[in-house]
């Protein structure tokens, strides 16, 4: 398959984050074996290298060819520069081992002090990690001049689509303002207790494929003690009522209410069988009741958010969102 526009983008995609560098090979290529053909990566992930060798044996294994898959990936806060995007974007495909990225994002409106890549990679949020305080180090380099730069990595074809992460309503509004190339993809934390109806109706007013992470909300974070079991998503009384009149689990019921929002999903699982049951939540149709009974879930609680993890985890307090 040839993926010619951003509205291909497989609607579920596997998402890349915090799998561990010994399981992700055998994790990707099973992913691949699956069924998904959407593989969300980030340098920040540490794991890009072991991504790649899932998705080239995957490959060599007659699983798929190239252009079956979509590949994205982003640049990471260290290297909004114009003169780093493009070595950040090579550094990515080389450890891949690709050719182009199908979609390239900027991870976050966040731009770090340039930490070359032989003295730390992928060099995370601390500029100095190994000093008594470590901290972040901002970086004067303006949002236009990064998308300057991710406009001209489209204009190679290194990245086919290009867009954002993270960004709010007014950081869009700005952006499309200033841009040459508009973006076409913007992902956010999104799931139904931050769901985010505002900024996904203004993205899609501007043609953006909005992809939603963390779909199934506090699960990515409660190993890292950022959510708490209570808050799951998974044992909400409303999903599990859903759940059961569709004779589905509450995980396909969160991803189908995201994939009715006309969003597209990133979801991980190491185990086979929740791979086969995310991907069977494409196939689920709830009725517009089952919808906005979770979309009134709402609480508005953001999981992802600098303005409490940075100055928790990384000693800088660096707030995006109000």
């Amino acid at each position: 398959m040839t993926y010619n526009s951003i509205k291909d983008i497989p609607k579920i995609g596997f998402g890349l984050w915090k799998i561990q560098k010994n399981l992700c090979a055998d994790t990707v290529y099973k992913a691949i074996k699956s069924g998904y053909r959407h593989l969300d990566s980030a340098s920040d992930y540490g794991n890009e290298k072991e991504v790649g060798e899932g998705i080239k044996k995957a490959i060599d294994d007659g699983l798929c060819k190239r252009e079956d898959l979509w590949i994205t990936s982003k640049l990471w806060n260290t290297y909004h520069h114009p003169r780093h995007a493009k070595l950040a974007l090579k550094k990515t495909l080389d450890d891949l081992q690709l050719d182009y990225l199908d979609l390239y994002l900027i991870h976050f409106p966040i731009s770090l002090k340039f930490v070359p890549f032989e003295e730390r990679y992928p060099p995370e949020w601390f500029n100095n990690p190994d000093s008594p305080k470590p901290e972040m180090v901002p970086a004067r380099v303006p949002l236009s001049s990064t998308w300057q730069a991710m406009e001209g990595l489209k204009r190679e074809q290194v990245a086919r689509h290009i867009g954002i992460c993270n960004y709010s309503s007014a950081l869009l509004h700005d952006l499309m303002n200033y841009c040459e190339t508009k973006p076409e993809a913007l992902q956010i934390e999104a799931h139904p207790y931050l769901s985010q109806e505002k900024l996904i109706r203004l993205a899609k007013n501007y043609d953006l494929e909005v992809t939603a992470f963390s779909p199934l909300g506090s699960l990515s974070y409660e190993e890292m003690g950022g959510a708490q079991q209570s808050e799951s998503l998974l044992a909400n009384e409303t999903i599990k009522t859903i759940s059961r009149k569709f004779g589905a689990t509450p995980a396909q019921v969160v991803l189908s209410w995201a994939l009715n929002r006309g969003t597209s999903v990133v979801v991980k699982s190491i185990s086979d069988q929740r791979m086969l049951e995310n991907l069977g939540s494409a196939t689920l149709k709830l009725d517009q009741e089952a919808i906005d009974a979770i979309s009134q879930l709402n609480l508005n609680k953001r999981y992802n958010d600098p303005g409490v993890f940075c100055e928790d985890a990384f000693n800088t307090f660096y707030p995006i969102y109000e």
